[in-house]
């Protein structure tokens, strides 16, 4: 692929990318404050376009981007981008997974330990001035069985991460039914929820599987389980999570991500049922942090550099 017109960087980006791009003489505009409007403005200036999150490009932007070649996410997740359409249209579509999976791992790892052995409700406690020890007697992730759903590049990450504490390691993936590894070994999706004693969720969000995680799933499950999603909120029902928790049938929950990650317009429902999984005790919740680290910013752009790099030429 040869480009003509140069390539406009919609939002912030580690330096590594932009400083890539000038060694190798391509014209680039960084442009990482531009707004939606302002986008659609220029955009048929440009032949490939670089987004992270902020930037939704769906059907009325990538109609109006006439010179489109490319769209590239320096992300994992293609969820703010109608790929679909794009590709309808020819348009070559980039991510970068690789670059945070390491990320993802070790959060969805800290996370587990976080439940299973009550790092931070004994904390809570401790500064509470109690000190409580049987009450917080936990489990060894080597006595379980880790269940992965989604065998990509962060579902095998952690899965690397996990057999070193000796745990038994299963996986599903309907697009990839086996990987060459030593870490886990593939399994029906019912042997899965037959044998786990804890899930994990490593897939994208896709029409196919809104609300996957709902009381159906967890009362499949045969037994007491910890649930991580690390994936998207969108793929999750936190009224059947809830449920889940109260009835014993979730024994903890680590939510890096939420089906309304937007604080400021959840309705009074919303928040009921937050403060409702707050106060079992049993949840953990980060602000959609796993594959946000240092290294993880540096990578991802270094990963889509070279994909970028390979695709020109």
């Amino acid at each position: 692929m040869e480009l003509l017109k140069p390539i406009l960087i919609a939002d912030d980006m580690h330096a590594v990318l932009m400083n890539g791009l000038q060694d190798a003489h391509i014209s680039f505009d960084y442009r990482p404050d531009i707004s939606v409007d302002e986008l659609k403005e220029v955009i048929p200036e440009y032949e490939m376009l670089i987004v992270r999150s902020k930037i939704r490009v769906d059907r009325d932007l990538i109609d109006r981007a006439s010179s489109l070649k490319c769209i590239a996410r320096a992300g994992a997740g293609m969820d703010n981008i109608d790929e679909a359409y794009a590709k309808s249209r020819g348009i070559v579509c980039l991510n970068a997974p690789e670059g945070n999976r390491d990320a993802v791992g070790e959060h969805a790892l800290g996370m587990l330990l976080n439940l299973t052995r009550n790092i931070g409700r004994s904390y809570k406690e401790v500064q509470e001035g109690k000190w409580l020890r049987e009450e917080n007697r936990g489990e060894e992730l080597t006595e379980l069985t880790v269940g992965i759903i989604g065998f990509g590049n962060t579902g095998q990450s952690f899965a690397q991460k996990i057999s070193g504490f000796g745990c038994q390691v299963l996986y599903f993936d309907k697009f990839i039914p086996s990987v060459p590894t030593h870490f886990a070994r593939p399994a029906l999706l019912e042997e899965v929820y037959d044998q786990a004693d804890v899930l994990s969720f490593h897939i994208p969000l896709d029409e196919s599987n809104k609300g996957l995680i709902n009381r159906d799933l967890i009362e499949t499950v045969t037994r007491p389980f910890y649930l991580l999603n690390l994936s998207r909120g969108g793929i999750m029902n936190t009224k059947d999570i809830l449920w889940g928790l109260e009835n014993g049938k979730i024994k903890g929950a680590g939510l890096d991500v939420l089906e309304n990650e937007t604080l400021v317009h959840w309705t009074e429902d919303e928040k009921r049922m937050f403060d409702s999984l707050v106060k079992t005790n049993r949840v953990v919740v980060t602000p959609h942090i796993g594959g946000w680290t240092r290294a993880s910013y540096r990578k991802i752009s270094e990963v889509l550099l070279n994909k970028i790099m390979s695709m020109l030429a």
